[in-house]
């Protein structure tokens, strides 16, 4: 006869340290995704709607569209995890991605057989109601036919299923198909709410953090919180990992990260045009030294060594583009005449980098022509 042998003590020594390392280790998106539909930022007039649909579980099909970053998917999965509780979420919601399955076939296929899926009452502490939810995430990606094969498996098993669309761009959902959902425009998230969602991770996760650091984070992810939280934790393993002593994340940490132009880079070159920043400019200038125009003999010289110094230290012309472009368009000195001209030349860059344009001749011929336009 055997007896069963305990587990000893160095075995769940060690499982739980598995578990606490592979808890470390979870990306804290996922970590810090929304349980519940309360816990969604700045997004009030739709967790309002949704609230009062929980209470009386009757759900519509729904169609969730806004910039990324803002909730979208979060959204849903937290009314899924309110509306069936963690034991039936998975056999009650169907999550697809629909830029990766986007055919036709998928939806004739795994769509169609989960939709017609009868569903049982359940005795358990939440609402529950007798219908499953699908979730497309990302539903702008679909095809035409897709979209119009969705379009009557809505209509033939909305009895026992609802769908939710995700999308960035509602123009790219037919008509047909957006009729038949209740729309909920998701904003892009304003600087407190954001602000406000950092310093609760970065105080969970025992982040320090210098003076700015999350306006920099904030600027550099341009009202996207799931890749704020993303460069915010890369920041946090970067001063960190192989360390005793923990040393504050700081905004050059965050621009590296981020993959951005300095804001003081930008900066030194609007000088050589002949635009100065507005005196509440973000960006300490005498950080970038190196970029100092010095004594050029003509303008083209000026920015001619701005061009080529930039270029030296391999910042993306793509982005160092669309940084200068912000700061001439939302410049608060320049006229509207101005503007219109910068604009002209900003969008013939746009189209020679896209076409294979060398990146350094077409960025010095970019400067000349606003250097023009703003004499």
């Amino acid at each position: 006869m055997f007896l069963p042998q305990r587990p000893k003590a160095g075995a769940n020594k060690s499982a739980a340290q598995d578990a606490q390392q592979q808890a470390r280790l979870r990306p804290w998106v996922e970590k810090y995704r929304p349980k519940t539909i309360d816990d969604v930022a700045a997004q009030e007039h739709t967790v309002a709607v949704l609230r009062k649909t929980l209470m009386s579980a009757n759900l519509p099909h729904m169609l969730f569209y806004g910039p990324p970053g803002t909730g979208k998917t979060s959204t849903i999965l937290a009314l899924a995890r309110q509306l069936f509780g963690p034991e039936l979420l998975k056999s009650r919601v169907l999550e697809l991605n629909a830029s990766d399955e986007r055919g036709i076939s998928v939806v004739r296929e795994k769509i169609k057989n989960f939709a017609k899926m009868a569903v049982s009452n359940a005795n358990i502490d939440f609402p529950c109601p007798p219908y499953k939810i699908i979730i497309l995430d990302e539903a702008d990606s679909m095809t035409q036919d897709a979209q119009s094969a969705l379009r009557r498996i809505m209509e033939q098993y909305s009895k026992i299923t609802r769908f939710c669309l995700v999308c960035n761009y509602v123009t790219r959902i037919i008509e047909p198909l957006a009729s038949r959902c209740s729309k909920f425009r998701f904003r892009s998230l304003d600087q407190g709410s954001t602000k406000e969602r950092l310093e609760a991770i970065a105080q969970a996760e025992d982040v320090a953090f210098d003076d700015g650091v999350l306006d920099t984070l904030i600027h550099t992810s341009d009202g996207d919180l799931r890749r704020a939280i993303t460069y915010l934790q890369s920041a946090s393993r970067l001063h960190n990992s192989g360390t005793s002593s923990k040393t504050p994340v700081t905004r050059t940490s965050i621009v590296e990260i981020a993959g951005v132009v300095p804001q003081p880079v930008v900066h030194a070159l609007a000088r050589s045009l002949g635009l100065d920043p507005p005196p509440d400019a973000d960006g300490n200038d005498e950080d970038i030294e190196m970029l100092a125009p010095g004594p050029e003999k003509t303008p083209f010289e000026k920015v001619q060594k701005q061009c080529r110094n930039i270029a030296m230290e391999g910042y993306s012309s793509s982005q160092l583009l669309i940084q200068l472009h912000d700061f001439v368009m939302l410049h608060p000195l320049l006229g509207a005449k101005a503007k219109a001209r910068c604009a002209l030349a900003f969008g013939e860059a746009d189209k020679a980098l896209v076409d294979g344009g060398d990146e350094e001749l077409q960025f010095l011929n970019l400067c000349l022509k606003l250097r023009t336009a703003l004499a």
